[in-house]
């Protein structure tokens, strides 16, 4: 994977520390120091991540989840599904209905990768809370049939993060009754504006640091972020964090 230059230094430092690094993964294919990922944390349903709920995940020091959203977009998601499994880490996609449709072939990359695939609404309005609730009710249910169909044969998760975190209690009510469980992040990338991948790294790790633990938010569509990602594995390798993969409590 070609990474621009300004941030092959850092890279060949931290690939060196991680090295060093005591903390041990599970054996990875290929790469015997690969990070690998330290747990699977089965996940009930309610509200995650603090930057809207007042709750989060039980995750402990230096452990963090990794979520993408928006996808699929075969470009990047590609980059970054090889970035993940180079590094044998398992993630959790937000797929957005229309996109879902539209590559059915890598909802289906993703699922048989091992990693989560949960609901991102149909067509990713800004916001669900700015429609009518009808109008919101729908387009979070035709998303949901949108992914399960692209993911069959694999099963999609009862996982839901609204577009631009924009709920309502009514909206959450639903959601809850439904037996989903909603998320939103403790941290995020800020990825939606325009950043070379160097400056997302550093900014992103330094959050990280801030936070100590927490659900990370990415968004696998953006060039910058796919280009990224192997540097950031590599950073959380030799930072000693540890990746926990969510996974749904209610499904066998």
């Amino acid at each position: 994977m070609k990474i621009s230059r300004g941030i092959l230094p850092a890279v060949s430092l931290l690939l060196f520390a991680a090295l060093i690094t005591a903390a041990k993964a599970e054996p990875c294919a290929g790469n015997p120091n690969a990070l690998g990922t330290s747990r699977v944390l089965p996940v009930e349903p309610g509200h995650y991540g603090r930057k809207h709920f007042p709750q989060t995940l039980a995750l402990g020091p230096h452990e963090v989840v990794l979520t993408f959203d928006d996808g699929p977009n075969p470009p990047t998601t590609s980059m970054v599904l090889t970035a993940l499994a180079r590094e044998c880490v398992k993630a959790t996609f937000f797929l957005v209905g229309r996109n879902a449709e539209a590559h059915p072939d890598y909802v289906r990359k993703i699922a048989a990768a091992g990693h989560t695939v949960p609901h991102h609404s149909m067509t990713h309005p800004m916001t669900l809370a700015t429609i009518s609730y009808p109008s919101a009710i729908d387009n979070i249910e035709r998303g949901i049939r949108a992914v399960e169909k692209a993911a069959a044969p694999y099963k999609a998760a009862p996982f839901f993060r609204f577009p631009g975190f924009g709920s309502t209690p009514a909206l959450l009510g639903y959601l809850d009754r439904k037996g989903y469980a909603v998320f939103s992040a403790d941290l995020w990338a800020s990825d939606w504006n325009e950043m070379t991948p160097q400056f997302e790294l550093s900014l992103v790790m330094d959050r990280l640091r801030h936070a100590g633990r927490g659900i990370i938010l990415f968004h696998d569509i953006h060039l910058h972020t796919a280009r990224m990602m192997p540097a950031f594995l590599a950073a959380l390798k030799a930072g000693g964090w540890k990746v926990v993969h969510i996974v749904s409590a209610r499904q066998g």
